[in-house]
């Protein structure tokens, strides 16, 4: 759950996922095309638990409860979104680097981390960690410190190599990063607090993606399973087939289960897959679910207990419970849908922040929330463009 820039978006009420991601989910591995922003005029009233949706040519604000738009943003080119990880600030990642985005108040703050084909976005333990697949330059921040509208003290590491990567900084300061050139990726490392390296593992291949389980195992995806890094110590979990990659996953910090896509075409120009993997961290085993429809790489989220969440083509979000695998029901969410060949072209997105579901509806210029709990649609809205990214802010928790 990506590539040299991703995507997202709607509304809801605190919370999101353990990590994020991009927010979190990538399905390409291409630049982003983009200009200089410009925004409109900002009253001075801010927007409630703020999302915000990309649409061709810029941003919306909307409110999280009501979905009423609360400002729109000009911003020419290809634009992902992502959680920053506090109760204000949306990462954008444009076609320069990631800027910071004040949701709350509509308007770019001026912080920006500068470099060719901004990546993942990832929120863990307090931290937030951006990776640049162009420099493969990794920039570590608290996001706590985004308030005063300056760029935070953080902690930085350039990998060996330019990549597709991600990384992501664990409790007692060890930082784990992705291995790869431009060519190829192999694995990953991890660096104890001074940027030592004391961990490496190469048996990953085209690692994509990352995700954090209860008790801080940290998963990455491989084309033949998973790569868990816990306690110290990297293991795999491998796929049932030769090529089964797992590319963009999602976790919670109340499971110690990761959800992931499965796809085991590996000549495909697009693979619609119709299985998900649950791979559970603490047994280092993948359990396969045909879901009966198929999905893309902006289906994929967790629940408030735990839930591993899929949004179908079929329009209905399943939850799923992740350690039997057993679907427990179908939410209608959107009209059927098919994935575009191209990852970058707007398809349904689904984002979850505590008990609400966020699903957009592009064909129909439509968002809409949705109670997981009653599966009934909280608030819906048209708006004047097709968005395509959505995402919002999630507050540390």
């Amino acid at each position: 759950m990506n590539t040299s820039i991703r995507t997202r978006a709607l509304t809801g009420t605190a919370l999101t996922l353990a990590v994020a991601t991009v927010l979190t989910a990538c399905g390409g591995e291409d630049p982003s095309t983009g200009a200089k922003a410009t925004t409109s005029p900002t009253p001075a009233k801010t927007v409630k638990d703020p999302l915000v949706a990309t649409f061709d040519g810029g941003l919306y604000v909307l409110d999280g409860a009501s979905l009423e738009l609360g400002g729109t943003i000009a911003l020419p080119g290809f634009n992902r979104v992502s959680p920053a990880g506090d109760g204000d600030h949306v990462i954008v990642s444009t076609d320069s680097g990631f800027r910071v985005l004040n949701a709350t108040g509509r308007s770019f703050t001026g912080v920006e981390y500068q470099g060719a084909k901004p990546g993942h976005v990832v929120r863990h333990a307090g931290r937030t960690v951006l990776f640049t697949d162009g420099t493969g330059e990794v920039n570590v921040f608290d996001p706590a410190d985004l308030g005063g509208g300056e760029k935070p003290e953080g902690r930085g590491y350039t990998s060996a190599e330019p990549h597709h990567g991600v990384a992501i900084e664990l409790k007692n300061g060890e930082l784990l990063s992705t291995l790869g050139t431009e060519e190829k990726r192999t694995g990953a490392l991890v660096l104890d607090k001074n940027n030592k390296e004391i961990k490496r593992a190469e048996n990953c291949p085209g690692v994509h993606g990352e995700a954090a389980a209860r008790n801080e195992a940290v998963a990455v995806g491989c084309e033949d399973g998973v790569l868990i890094y816990k306690d110290g110590e990297f293991t795999k979990a491998e796929a049932p087939d030769d090529y089964g990659r797992i590319g963009n996953q999602a976790g919670s910090d109340v499971s110690p289960v990761i959800l992931g896509d499965y796809k085991t075409d590996q000549e495909a120009e697009l693979e619609r897959p119709t299985r998900i993997s649950l791979v559970d961290t603490e047994t280092a085993k993948v359990r396969l679910v045909d879901l009966g429809t198929s999905y893309s790489f902006r289906s994929l989220a967790r629940g408030p207990e735990g839930e591993a969440l899929v949004l179908g083509t079929d329009g209905a979000i399943r939850v799923i419970d992740p350690v039997s695998g057993a679907i427990e029901k179908k939410i209608p969410a959107v009209g059927e849908w098919q994935e575009p060949l191209d990852w970058q072209q707007a398809r349904p997105t689904l984002f979850v922040r505590d008990h609400t579901a966020y699903v957009s509806e592009p064909g129909k210029k439509a968002l809409h929330a949705i109670d997981l709990e009653t599966g009934k649609k909280t608030s819906s809205v048209t708006l004047p463009k097709s968005t395509n990214e959505l995402s919002g802010v999630v507050a540390p928790h």
